[in-house]
């Protein structure tokens, strides 16, 4: 069996980035990790990921605004993105809206507390 592609999972949430990795590493995918949206863009540019699963509420840099650089750089726009939210739980005690979901560019959406079966199985949709 061929080594499957590179993901990188973005979350400010240690334990999540842990269990996430866990699961794709069973499944034979290669993990990079980052736990802010500064070092994911610093992953990205070093290590091109086929895909990236991106929580949107994170310090120094949000989903939505990484999840745009990454659809605006001619080089990485093609990298597949799959959103981590909660805000649709958090919306009355967050400044993010579903304003901001709905411009997104983002490949793929999974709502908080995340399903890990269902998360796989939309990373091999896009990854096999």
């Amino acid at each position: 069996m061929s080594e499957k592609q590179l993901i990188l999972v973005v979350d400010d949430d240690p334990d999540l980035v842990e269990a996430v990795s866990m699961k794709l590493e069973a499944l034979g995918y290669r993990v990079a990790k980052a736990y802010d949206g500064v070092e994911a863009m610093e992953k990205i540019s070093e290590e091109k990921p086929a895909l990236v699963i991106l929580d949107v509420m994170m310090p120094r840099k949000n989903g939505w605004e990484v999840c745009e650089e990454i659809k605006n750089t001619a080089d990485i726009k093609d990298i597949t993105v799959v959103l981590l939210t909660a805000v649709a739980d958090s919306v009355k005690t967050t400044s993010y809206t579903h304003a901001d979901g709905k411009t997104t560019q983002a490949d793929d959406y999974i709502p908080k507390p995340i399903d890990l079966d269902k998360l796989m199985d939309i990373v091999k949709d896009y990854c096999n």
